[in-house]
């Protein structure tokens, strides 16, 4: 007896970006239900090519070829029909073509810890999206958890050839990562310092600035007991943080002492219970400097816990990205970190590296200017 069959039919989907005027219509009914607003991926018979471009437009192949890539020799209105009529059909590049012809998957790889304060990463990531706009790289994400050997998803990238470079995040003094890409001559960048004597392209916010800025501060609001809720040791800029949290504190002749349990990482209710047993014990605790909006919040929610006022009893510095903290307690000393720069800046250096041409500066480090005081 023949065996039953049950035939699927394999459906892929793509749900398509929507444009002013737009109305999304349903391309396709295969008696799965309703698709509207989703399209099918076109079949690679369908998919348009640089062929279809050229019958389009009159062009010849090559020259359709050179005007996607911005060859110097095709004029610009010709550039700017060929980019139209291309983005009006639909077409992209074939990856796999394109990895066959150049060796270059035109994908930069952003790695990240799911342990972090969210709001900068999420800064990043968008202004690193945002600088790549009009070339021909796209960005993926790819994160790596507590229980993970950062190391792990280097390795999977690099072996597997999966990207053209890498954008590495938190970097520690002595990073196993940096020494791996450096040994194996891949194209990398990093949002923060390190000091084992390579030398590499980063972007790094000046946090030793940042701590005698904001001790300064709460010098200036007459604050004598100085507590510092920093960053993960492991981290270089908590290395930082501490140093000019310490000189600062010493040569202005205030005590200071760290939370030893929790750091600016650690879950909002820790932090909180934490500082809140910390303000109930003497010497009293009047100025508290964190190393993420996220921990500045849980410190004063933890302070006022403990009947703590912001302001009367006590001050707090905090550094932040976007424009938050000033919204849930207005007293808080607000230092501003700009991570867009950090992101268009890596963004083009990873760029060139990859490209092997030099970059317009391969090494910054952002200064803190501004302290806002509302």
């Amino acid at each position: 007896m023949a065996s039953d069959r049950t035939h699927v039919r394999s459906l892929h989907l793509h749900i398509a970006p929507h444009r002013q005027g737009d109305s999304l219509q349903p391309v396709a009914s295969s008696g799965i239900g309703d698709v509207s607003g989703l399209h099918l991926l076109p079949t690679d018979s369908q998919r348009p090519t640089l062929k279809t471009i050229a019958a389009e437009t009159g062009l010849a192949i090559p020259t359709v070829s050179r005007a996607l890539k911005d060859a110097p020799d095709i004029g610009e209105e010709t550039k700017r029909r060929v980019r139209e009529t291309a983005e009006r059909l639909g077409y992209r590049p074939n990856r796999a073509g394109v990895r066959l012809r150049t060796g270059k998957t035109n994908v930069i790889a952003v790695t990240l810890s799911t342990v972090s304060d969210m709001s900068n990463p999420s800064q990043l990531i968008y202004s690193i999206a945002d600088a790549l706009r009009g070339t021909p790289y796209h960005l993926v994400v790819t994160p790596f958890f507590p229980d993970q050997d950062p190391m792990d998803p280097i390795r999977y990238i690099v072996e597997t050839e999966s990207a053209d470079g890498i954008v590495l995040n938190q970097t520690s003094v002595d990073d196993p990562r940096v020494r791996y890409l450096s040994d194996r001559n891949f194209p990398f960048v990093t949002h923060g310092r390190t000091h084992m004597g390579i030398e590499h392209p980063f972007f790094d916010f000046d946090n030793e600035a940042y701590a005698r800025i904001g001790v300064r501060a709460l010098h200036a609001r007459g604050r004598k007991h100085l507590l510092l809720i920093r960053p993960p040791a492991e981290h270089s800029y908590s290395v930082h943080m501490t140093t000019g949290f310490v000189t600062e504190s010493q040569s202005l002749g205030m005590t200071h002492e760290f939370m030893a349990d929790v750091t600016s990482d650690t879950p909002a209710d820790e932090i909180e219970a934490a500082v809140d047993q910390r303000m109930r014990r003497d010497p009293p605790i009047d100025g508290i400097l964190t190393g993420s909006p996220s921990s500045a919040v849980a410190a004063v929610a933890g302070a006022e816990q403990a009947g703590r006022t912001i302001g009367r009893d006590f001050d707090l510095v905090s550094k932040e990205a976007n424009y938050f903290l000033h919204r849930f307690r207005k007293e808080i000393i607000v230092i501003r970190e700009d991570v867009s720069r950090a992101g268009t800046f890596l963004a083009r250096t990873l760029m060139a590296a990859i490209e092997r041409r030099a970059p317009e500066q391969g090494q910054f480090l952002d200064r803190p200017d501004h302290v806002d005081l509302k």
